[in-house]
């Protein structure tokens, strides 16, 4: 059994910043791919930053420049770094972790940007 357990979030004025944190918990061996979606209210869920297996990252476009995706592979641990944040970057944030063949989620934590 997998657990994605997220923490971090909050409340926050734009140019703000914040670290997510997401633990991974479980029989894991090795990890294919984890990283962080985002939801905004009444929208669908989209990528933020990720890691793949080969450990190359991605980010959207939004977010370059400013978060920084990062991971202790020991742990089963991934981070994002957010910087100068924006209200558009106010969203319900997902941890997601590809593994043996599987997609888990954790349960999401509110990131709120005030303008």
């Amino acid at each position: 059994q997998v657990q994605l357990v997220e923490s971090g979030g909050g409340l926050v004025q734009a140019g703000g910043s914040l670290r997510l944190t997401c633990a991974a918990s479980g029989s894991i061996r090795r990890i294919n791919a984890m990283g962080w979606y985002r939801q905004p209210p009444g929208k669908q869920r989209d990528l933020v930053a990720t890691f793949a297996s080969t450990g190359s990252t991605n980010y959207a476009d939004s977010v370059k420049g400013r978060f920084t995706i990062s991971r202790d592979n020991a742990k089963n641990m991934v981070y994002l770094q957010m910087n100068s944040l924006k209200p558009e970057d106010t969203a319900v944030y997902y941890c997601r972790l590809i593994y043996s063949g599987s997609i888990y989620w954790g349960q999401g934590t509110q990131v709120t940007v005030s303008s």
